[in-house]
C-alpha cells in the first residue's frame, strides 16, 4: 500500500513541480516583457519568444509523466517517487532560472542592445539539465 501511495505521489510531483516551474519562469519573463513594452514596443516579438522559453520544462514533466503512468506502482512505488521528485525539482529550478535569464535579455533588448540570440543561448543552458532529467527518467 505504501508503494502505491509513493508511486502516485512521485507521478504527481513529476507533473506538478515541472508545471509550477514553467508557470513561474514564464511569468518572470512575462513581467519583464510587460515593462519592456512600455520602453520599446517595436520589439514585442522578441519579448514574446523569450517569455515562452521557460514553458518547455512543463512539457518535459508531462512527457515523463506519460512515460511512467503505466508502470506497476505496487512494485516500483519508491523508485517512481524518487524519479518523480528528481525530475520535478530539476524542471522547477531550471524553468525559474531560465525565466530570470530571459527577463534580463528582455531588459537588454528594451534598452536597445542586440542580445536576443545570446539570451537564447544562455537560456538554453539551464534547460539542458531539464532535458537530462527527462532522459535519465526514461532510461531507468
Amino acid at each position: 500500500m505504501i508503494n502505491l501511495i509513493l508511486g502516485y505521489l512521485g507521478l504527481g510531483l513529476m507533473l506538478a513541480l515541472a508545471g509550477i516551474g514553467s508557470c513561474y519562469g514564464t511569468t518572470i519573463a512575462g513581467n519583464a516583457a510587460e515593462g519592456a513594452l512600455k520602453k520599446n514596443p517595436a520589439k514585442s516579438s522578441s519579448y514574446m519568444i523569450l517569455s515562452a522559453m521557460p514553458a518547455t520544462q512543463g512539457l518535459y514533466g508531462f512527457v515523463a509523466f506519460l512515460m511512467w503512468v503505466g508502470k506497476d506502482f505496487a512494485a516500483d512505488g519508491l523508485m517512481l517517487f524518487a524519479v518523480g521528485l528528481s525530475v520535478g525539482l530539476v524542471c522547477l529550478f531550471s524553468a525559474i532560472r531560465q525565466g530570470q535569464v530571459c527577463a534580463n535579455g528582455i531588459a537588454g533588448i528594451a534598452a536597445g542592445h542586440d542580445v536576443q540570440t545570446n539570451t537564447m543561448i544562455y537560456a538554453a543552458l539551464p534547460e539542458f539539465y531539464a532535458i537530462l532529467a527527462l532522459v535519465a527518467s526514461l532510461m531507468i
